[in-house]
């Protein structure tokens, strides 16, 4: 109970609350323009949903990897993922560490 009440301000905002409604607008201005600037399909069949989310998890994985010095299995915990998976999903990113630093 005294966790919970060390997050709210004399208003009684749940900060951590506030600070993630915040990041969501932010983000969510940042996807409507990358979707606007992506939308456009050579057949037809847009791949939107595939293009951002690939994006979204390269960043992602770069910031991992530069705030944990290059060290993958750091990197991974940093994410909350095994660091297979995020050996596996850095290759299927091609992503190389030697060539981000």
């Amino acid at each position: 109970m005294r966790a919970k009440n060390q997050n709210k301000t004399a208003a009684g905002i749940d900060v951590q609350e506030t600070c993630f409604t915040v990041v969501e607008e932010i983000l969510e201005k940042n996807l409507d323009d990358l979707a606007t600037v992506l939308s456009v399909s050579d057949n037809g069949k847009s791949k939107l949903h595939e293009e951002i989310m690939a994006m979204v998890e390269k960043g992602l994985f770069k910031i991992a990897l530069r705030r944990s010095s290059y060290v993958k299995s750091t990197a991974a915990a940093f994410l909350g993922i095994n660091r297979n998976t995020f050996t596996d999903k850095m290759a299927k990113l091609g992503i190389d560490c030697e060539k981000i630093k």
